[in-house]
This record gives C-alpha cells, sequence and structure tokens, in this order.
C-alpha cells in the first residue's frame, strides 16, 4: 500500500510536514512557506492550491518555528475595552479583515476599561512578541508607556488623539465632540441639559467637554449620572430614572453611548413622556440600531471602518519600512452629528 502523505514507513502516523503540502499542491516547499507566511508575495493561484493542499493532508503551520527564523510572528494584538456592545465593530472588522488579507493573525484583549488591566495584558502580549499592537485610547500607566517604548514594536492608539503620542495615532478628538454637541444642542434652543454616562476616560472626556461649552454659554449646573461599564439598556434606565427621582426636570439628556441612550428612550417611555417634546436625547455612536429605534436616535457618528483601515495601513506600512519614512503617522478621523427626530 501507497505511504499517505504525513505517514511513516512504519506506519505509525506522524503530523503532516511542509514538503507534503507542496508535493500535494503542485508546488515548491519555499512557495508552500511563502503563501503561509508571507501571502503578499504569492499569486492568488499559488496560494489557492497550497491552502487546499493544506486542507488535505491537515497540515499545521508551525508559526512558533517561523518566527524564531524570522523574528515576526506574524501576530498583531488588539485591546479593547469590552465586547459587550458593537461600537468598536467596525473598526475591528476592517482591520482584521485588512490585516487577515496581509497574512497576519489577530489576538483580543479586553481591558474593561481599566488602564492597570492594560498594563497586565501589555505584560503578557509583551513575552510572545507580537509584530504590533493596537490599543484603545491614549490613557495608560507609566509602566505601560516605558514597556512599549522599550519593546520598541509598533503601537497603534485608535479612537483618540494626543499630543504626545506612544507612537502611530489614529483617532478623532473626544473633546471636540462634547463641544459640538453643546453647541449643536442650544442651538436647536435647549437650556436644561442632564447627562448619563459609563465611568469611562473617553465617555468621560466628552461629557466634561460639553458641560464645559455650555457654562461658556451660561448653562451651569448640569446634572450627571456617571454609571458602572458596560453599556446596557439597563443602565441607562437607571441613569434617566435616577435624574427624575432626583427632581431634575431637564429638556434633554445627552448619552455617552447609543446604547444608553435608547435606555434613556426605554425609561422614557415607560413613564409616559415624549420624545422629543418632554425629554430629548442624544446619542454616540450611531449604532446600526439607533436609525431604527422610536423615535429614531440623535447621535455622533464615527466612522470605525476608516479607523480599522487606516490602523492597518499604518502596521502593514511600518512592517514593510521598520525605520519608518516621512511623517509620523497622526490620523484625524473626524466625526460627524446625526440629527434624528429625538432631538
Amino acid at each position: 500500500m501507497a505511504k499517505k502523505p504525513g505517514e511513516s514507513s512504519s506506519n505509525s502516523p506522524s503530523s503532516p510536514t511542509l514538503i507534503d503540502v507542496a508535493k500535494v499542491a503542485g508546488v515548491s516547499p519555499i512557495t508552500v512557506s511563502r503563501a503561509l507566511h508571507r501571502p503578499e508575495v504569492v499569486s492568488k493561484a499559488a496560494r489557492e492550491k497550497v491552502m487546499a493542499a493544506v486542507r488535505e493532508v491537515g497540515y499545521v503551520s508551525n508559526m512558533l518555528a517561523g518566527s524564531l527564523a524570522s523574528n515576526k510572528s506574524r501576530l498583531v494584538a488588539i485591546l479593547l475595552p469590552t465586547i459587550a456592545n458593537s461600537i468598536f465593530a467596525d473598526t475591528v472588522q476592517s482591520l482584521m479583515d485588512r490585516l487577515t488579507a496581509a497574512g497576519y493573525q489577530t489576538l483580543l484583549g479586553l481591558t474593561g476599561y481599566s488602564a492597570e488591566q492594560e498594563e497586565k495584558l501589555i505584560e503578557a502580549l509583551l513575552g510572545r512578541r507580537p509584530d504590533g499592537i493596537v490599543l484603545t485610547g491614549t490613557l495608560h500607566t507609566e509602566a505601560s508607556r516605558r514597556r512599549l517604548a522599550q519593546s520598541g514594536i509598533p503601537v497603534v492608539e485608535s479612537w483618540d488623539l494626543s499630543d504626545d503620542p506612544l507612537d502611530m495615532l489614529v483617532g478623532f478628538s473626544h473633546e471636540a465632540v462634547g463641544e459640538a454637541i453643546a453647541r449643536h444642542l442650544l442651538g436647536k434652543g435647549y437650556q436644561r441639559f442632564a447627562v448619563v454616562s459609563l465611568g469611562d476616560p473617553r465617555g468621560l472626556r466628552r461629557c466634561n467637554s460639553l458641560v464645559a461649552e455650555l457654562g461658556r454659554h451660561g448653562c451651569t449646573d448640569i446634572p450627571t449620572q456617571i454609571l458602572t461599564p458596560p453599556a446596557t439598556l439597563e443602565v441607562g434606565r437607571t441613569g434617566l430614572r435616577q435624574l427624575l427621582e432626583d427632581g431634575q426636570q431637564p429638556q434633554v439628556v445627552v448619552c455617552s453611548s447609543d446604547t444608553i441612550a435608547q435606555g434613556v428612550l426605554a425609561e422614557a417611555a415607560s413613564r409616559g413622556l415624549r420624545v422629543p417634546e418632554d425629554l430629548a436625547v442624544m446619542g454616540f455612536g450611531d449604532l446600526s440600531s439607533a436609525a431604527n429605534v422610536h423615535p429614531p436616535l440623535s447621535t455622533v457618528r464615527v466612522d470605525g471602518t476608516r479607523i480599522g483601515e487606516q490602523i492597518a495601513q499604518a502596521l502593514l506600512e511600518r512592517f514593510r519600512y521598520p525605520d519608518g519614512r516621512g511623517e509620523p503617522v497622526r490620523v484625524d478621523t473626524g466625526f460627524s452629528l446625526i440629527d434624528r427626530q429625538s432631538t
């Protein structure tokens, strides 16, 4: 009986090898290696042959051996505050799609909006030598900043802007968002404001900027409810409930996320409050559900897909040219106000 690929001469099973894949695919071993570790330098037809052969023989690539030989892990770590809501989904999807097409794998880690938890994840990741690290936000512990600087690993801070970035930066100004919301709602004639926010640093910065801008226009003493992450409908309902039970009578409630805003809408409906006649509601994020709730939610749209694409482009360019070319990567992706029926 003929020996099958990956089977030893003594008929004892063994792991299929790269040479087995090459024989089945009808290509050279070096082509197999390139298709698996540097797919961008191999033709589409060759990649398809190799991947079909990989599936046929059950080959598992030894990424550790490859990384030792090339000093590249082909791994990018992405640290997110949470996956409990979809506000980061477009960014992660477009980033992963672009990196996967370039032959990189991704690893997700959750920080829970905690700089200390982020520090622990970074410590664990650095020992695995990822080729790149993507962080959400620009608030990090001093130990994290020091370790990342010492590692020499390319870093992209995302969903934020900063005057003192660690390395590359792709995002938008949360302070500018807060100011824009304040001016927009003042322009619509609202005078009595309230805020319902998660206790996450970026949401709080938007809200603080909103309150500061309102103060410059004579609106002071803005009642605020700061609640514990993650964002849920119940958090939004609790926020409005506490405001009303405290005797507050805002004309408009500004929320740190669309999910919280939808909870506010639900609580308002349960109390017979008309939106926007009795209470207007403003969200943030423009989730896919925002336009389909009743009434449709006014919000702030952030181009998450573009953020992901720009992160991937910055990383891939750095991987290709480690010494850098031209100006440092600083991309302001901006935002836009979406005025719907809730305001």
